[in-house]
């Protein structure tokens, strides 16, 4: 990696940061500044504008869950230890792991709204992204007769999500880790007696 690019990767994780804990619009030029240690026209010589910072910053972000969801399953065949792993994904958010702030995903797509309709899109996108994850892996579970042959795939990716999203944020707003662990402890039990299937609840 050149010098040129060591740079521009540092000014993404850096301000991935910023933007994760402070929102864009709470996010000035001069906290990238001075969290990069560089000036505004150092900056600029590898990104456009704030906007275009914003959003690659926000892509960084994501490729970072990316790299921690797919860490997560590596090595589990099993449909319901994946889900869990997802799990343990969403936990680490509130441990500020690995990135500080919590969710990229809600706090951009709650920031943004109708403000920046371009990087609501993008949160749009990763939270559909991360969605459909959830959902393949539970079809997968299916179609392997880990999961009961009954369970809506669409359904079930739409609670877990659901569920963990919000514990994240009631956590986050709080301080509080009774809301995600609450969350964690009826997801594991939701997992194992409502999805895992008959055949193997008796083997385990």
């Amino acid at each position: 990696m050149s010098k040129g690019e060591q740079t521009r990767e540092m000014i993404l994780q850096r301000s991935a940061q910023v933007f994760n804990r402070r929102g864009y619009f709470g996010a000035s030029m001069s906290d990238i500044m001075e969290a990069t240690g560089l000036e505004k026209g150092g900056i600029y010589n590898y990104f456009q504008s704030k906007d275009d910072l914003a959003l690659q910053a926000f892509e960084y972000s994501i490729d970072l869950y990316r790299q921690e969801f797919a860490s997560a399953i590596k090595g589990k065949f099993d449909a319901i230890d994946r889900l869990n792993g997802i799990v343990d994904v969403f936990y680490g958010m509130v441990k500020d792991y690995p990135l500080p702030g919590g969710c990229p995903v809600m706090n951009r797509a709650l920031e943004a709204d109708d403000a920046h309709p371009v990087l609501r899109e993008r949160a749009r996108d990763a939270m559909q992204e991360w969605y459909d994850f959830i959902k393949r892996i539970v079809q997968r579970g299916i179609e392997r007769e880990q999961i009961r042959g009954d369970v809506d795939a669409d359904e079930v990716a739409s609670i877990i999500y659901s569920m963990l999203e919000g514990g994240v944020m009631l956590t986050r707003l709080t301080g509080e880790m009774v809301h995600l662990d609450r969350v964690v402890g009826h997801m594991s039990q939701y997992l194992e007696s409502s999805l895992r299937a008959e055949e193997t609840q008796a083997a385990g």
